[in-house]
Order: structure tokens, then C-alpha cells, then sequence
């Protein structure tokens, strides 16, 4: 399946890193978080992606343009130098779109705009180009197949030190808990589309709002529950930490170093425990 990622907004909540880099090319280790995120698909298979460029897109088509397989593969050095003989290689049998979606669109516009490089596909796969996950795909997928539904978005608990708590309506507490055992989730940005999407969706509106609401009056909308490792890199806090975890070598996201199905076992882990025992907490 096609996958289309979201490569356009400002990243404003980055800014204290960056002014000049767009977020998907923010770098985790070596390469840039989107790099990290079109592995993990391409790990399942997916290798055609459809990026919606915007804020920054000359920077993300250079970087590809530019792109350079020994930085990330064992190779070997011959003849002084003059050849190079890759041993291994990421994007070889990547295809990658680059459409101008505008600086200033919404995720939904930026949808609509590359519906005709869908083509004739029935089904497609939709990203922030955020986040990060072990999340077993095919396991979203088969889900997503037995509802039969127009859409389907994972579904997490957000790595959060808060604490809910419910008053009565003169003001006194009548529960407190931490927030990660609440039954509350958050929208993960991992999408699955049929192609049916588009007759949901108007100009100018934003995916999650409209469309998908549409969507929910029509029963055409499942909500994929994972309680593995996820994680959204909003904020600088969130770059140190996703650096971090990648330097130890205990990067959960990074599936096409590990042994096969790991990551499915990790489900009954926590997110904050994750995080927890990745920091040696």
C-alpha cells in the first residue's frame, strides 16, 4: 500500500531546536525522524510513499536528492576510494512522490490534494510524520479488515506525569489516579484509508474534524488500542529523549534491526514503564 505522510507544518512547539529545519527533518541519531518513520513501513513491506510537503519541502526534497546509503549501510572501499560497493542499502527500492501541498494547509487539504496519486488503489496508509511505534502493522491491518470500515487510527495512552481527577459539582475530589491508568487515548496518527475517504472530505477542512465526525455518525470509523511503545516528538523535551533511547541501542521503533515479531510481545508494557526501564528509572 501506498503511504502518505504529512511532511508540511511548522512545528512551532520545535522551534527552540530549530527555526530552519521543518520537523520531519529533525534528525534522531544519524538521520532525520521521517527517515525512521518510512523505515518502519518499508520493514512491513510498504515502499511507496507520497510525501505532502509544505513548510520547508526544499529541505526534504534536497536531503533525498543528496541521499547518501553509506551513512546508514556497511559498504566497502576499493581503489582509494574511487569505488564504493554498498554491502547493504535503505531506500533502493523506495518510490517517493514530493507533492507541494502549501505552506499554510490543513492535514485535510493536504489529503485532497494528492487524492489523483492514489491512482486506482482501494486502500492506503496515512502518517503524521511524528511519531514512532513498534506497533505490529500487520495487527492494525487485520483489525482494520475484520470492521470493514472507511477508516481506522491507532489508538494510545500519551506518556503523561499528570494525574486526572474528578469532582463532584460543588467542588470536592471524589477520584484521583495517574493519567496512564485512565482508560483515556489519544488520536496516535498512524491512519488506515479505503479510498472511499475522499467522498467524506470537503475543501478547506481539517481531517479530524469534519470528516472523520462524518465518518462516526456513519459507523465508518475504528479506533486501533495498542499499549506498546509509541511515541510524538513535539517538543525539543521529546527529541532528547527519542536521541537518548536511540544512542543506548534500545530504540523499540527500529524493527528492521530485531529479531522477527518483537515487537508484538511488547504490547503488555506500558508506555511510561517503557520509558522508565530505557532510562534506567
Amino acid at each position: 500500500m501506498k503511504v502518505v505522510l504529512f511532511c508540511g507544518g511548522l512545528g512551532l512547539r520545535l522551534r527552540d531546536y530549530s527555526d530552519k529545519i521543518p520537523k520531519p527533518m529533525v534528525p534522531i541519531g544519524y538521520r532525520p525522524i521521517i527517515w525512521h518513520l518510512m523505515k518502519y513501513y518499508a520493514h512491513f513491506g510498504h515502499t511507496e510513499f507520497i510525501l505532502c510537503l509544505g513548510h520547508g519541502g526544499d529541505t526534504i526534497k534536497e536531503y533525498f536528492l543528496n541521499y547518501n546509503e553509506c551513512i546508514s549501510n556497511d559498504f566497502v572501499l576499493s581503489e582509494g576510494g574511487k569505488s564504493v560497493r554498498l554491502l547493504n542499502a535503505d531506500i533502493q527500492s523506495w518510490k517517493i512522490t514530493f507533492v507541494d501541498t502549501g505552506i499554510s494547509s490543513t492535514i485535510g487539504q493536504r489529503l485532497k490534494s494528492i487524492e489523483p496519486h492514489i491512482g486506482d488503489d482501494n486502500m492506503f496508509l496515512a502518517n503524521y510524520a511524528d511519531g514512532l511505534t513498534d506497533l505490529p502493522l500487520p495487527a492494525q491491518f487485520a483489525h482494520f479488515m475484520l470492521h470493514d470500515k472507511v477508516a481506522s487510527f491507532l489508538c494510545v495512552t500519551p506518556r503523561l506525569s499528570c494525574h486526572l481527577v474528578r469532582l463532584t459539582q460543588d467542588g470536592k475530589v471524589s477520584g484521583i489516579e495517574e493519567f496512564t491508568h485512565s482508560r483515556i487515548r489519544i488520536n496516535g496518527g498512524f491512519f488506515m484509508f479505503k479510498r472511499e475517504i475522499f467522498q467524506y472530505m470537503n475543501d478547506g477542512e481539517e481531517l479530524v474534524h469534519e470528516p472523520f465526525r462524518r465518518l462516526i455518525e456513519q459507523d465508518q470509523l475504528v479506533g486501533y488500542e495498542y499499549d506498546g511503545f509509541w511515541a510524538s516528538m513535539d517538543t525539543f523535551k521529546d527529541k532528547m529523549l527519542l536521541d537518548d533511547v536511540y544512542a543506548r541501542g534500545k530504540a523499540p521503533w527500529v524493527l528492521w534491526k530485531q529479531p522477527e515479531n518483537l515487537g508484538a510481545d511488547r504490547g503488555y508494557v506500558s508506555n511510561q514503564t517503557w520509558f522508565k526501564k530505557a532510562k534506567g528509572f
